[in-house]
């Protein structure tokens, strides 16, 4: 080899390393976080083996449907290995099946105000965003929440699927409120 292909071969032992190091936290359950919903920084999905309770924080897989279609190529979600090509959610479980969601100024589950959960009705490009009308969330569904006041939410999408919890979300190493 001569010596000017030294800096090929490192560029390329550099790229497999990171490829490597890369593949292997995604199989270990590591996840880059860069939204303002949660801290950003490193996070580790860990195995929920119950079924999703208030108050957990969790990896969730959104549905692929229009809803979220929309809100992607509104850029409040990534591109991702979910259904539909989306990036995972890092949301609170604030309700779940059989519990009472009302929804106006700020939300309300069974009668009792949901912290930092104002409701805006256009986004942070004036656009138009509709909140969810509330009701009653069906078994097998998790109304989400985040502190955040920009989060895109259950606010406005209204409750998902327990189906896509991938599993408890754990920090590792963040920053950031």
């Amino acid at each position: 080899m001569s010596i000017r292909h030294f800096p090929l071969l490192i560029l390329a032992v550099g790229a497999g390393l990171v490829a490597a190091v890369t593949g292997a936290g995604w199989c270990a359950g590591l996840r880059i976080n860069m939204t303002p919903s949660y801290p950003c920084g490193l996070w580790r999905i860990e195995t929920l083996d119950r079924t999703a309770a208030v108050g957990d924080l969790v990896f969730i897989c959104p549905p692929g449907t229009a809803e979220f279609e929309r809100a992607l190529e509104r850029g409040y979600l990534r591109r991702g290995l979910c259904a539909g090509g989306l990036s995972p959610l890092i949301k609170t479980v604030a309700a779940i099946g059989g519990q009472q969601v009302d929804v106006a100024d700020q939300v309300s589950i069974d009668g009792r105000p949901l912290p930092d959960s104002g409701v805006r009705h256009t986004d942070a490009a004036g656009r138009p965003l509709a909140p969810f009308a509330g009701g009653v969330i069906p078994a097998g569904e998790l109304y989400l929440h985040s502190d955040f006041a920009g989060s895109y939410d259950s606010r406005y999408f209204g409750p998902i699927p327990s189906s896509g919890v991938l599993g408890l979300a754990r920090p590792v190493l963040t920053f950031g409120p």
